[in-house]
């Protein structure tokens, strides 16, 4: 089925993974996590452990690097049965530290795309996570003069985007989003009658993956790389 987006004047795009690289340096975190609990599991169970804390905590403390290290240590904590020491959580929470401070490395064609979109589109960014992080990560990679606004969710489902677009009179009908989760940046928007395009990430957090039957039946186009997308929309 072939996708019309003559009518599209908002585009919104996601930034982790999306724009900059973001989950490969979890992933790092992670082996790095099972390096220092070693000695208490296998490093399989502790990945298994960290997720399901993660999992357990995301309503209270929601997305990005602060939640993750507090699943870390709340992790190390029960994996270890409370024999953790002291020097391993302060090496728990410099993996965290390390992570906040890694450079922003953009992805393929981000700043030549937004440069050529930002010129018959308006552009927003609509991300999730630590607000303090986005905004710093935002600041680093040099790209906020490209959007008219910019905004940290605190989830991405259908309810967050209906408000957003609201709060920014913004039809359904006349957005695109991009992005690199099918779970969090297209089948949301899918379902309120938007349309999103899939750039797809080589890591994917496993909270962020989606079935097949979820998607059957849903109409948007998955691309390789970020330029492509200028091919229906410039």
């Amino acid at each position: 089925m072939e996708i019309d987006y003559s009518h599209i004047k908002v585009i919104g795009f996601d930034a982790d993974d999306t724009l900059w690289v973001n989950e490969t340096y979890f992933r790092d975190a992670e082996l790095e996590f099972a390096k220092l609990l070693g000695a208490y599991e296998t490093a399989n169970k502790i990945d298994q452990e960290l997720f399901k804390k993660e999992m357990d905590n995301l309503q209270l403390y929601g997305y990005g690097v602060k939640a993750f290290v507090l699943s870390m240590v709340e992790s190390a904590i029960e994996i270890s049965n409370n024999d953790i020491s002291n020097e391993t959580l302060q090496k728990i929470l410099k993996i965290g530290k390390d992570m906040i401070n890694k450079p922003v490395d953009l992805l393929d064609d981000v700043e030549e795309v937004l440069k050529v979109l930002s010129q018959k589109y308006r552009l927003i960014l609509a991300t999730k996570g630590d607000l303090l992080d986005q905004e710093r990560k935002l600041e680093k990679s040099g790209l906020s003069d490209y959007f008219h606004h910019i905004e940290v969710l605190s989830d991405k489902k259908e309810a967050n985007y209906s408000k957003l677009l609201n709060h920014l009179d913004i039809k359904p009908t006349e957005f695109l989003m991009i992005g690199n989760s099918l779970k969090s940046d297209i089948l949301p928007l899918i379902n309120i009658k938007a349309h999103a395009i899939h750039v797809p990430f080589h890591t994917t957090w496993a909270h962020e993956k989606v079935s097949e039957n979820e998607t059957n039946g849903k109409h948007y186009k998955t691309v390789k790389r970020l330029s492509e997308i200028l091919r229906f929309l410039n």
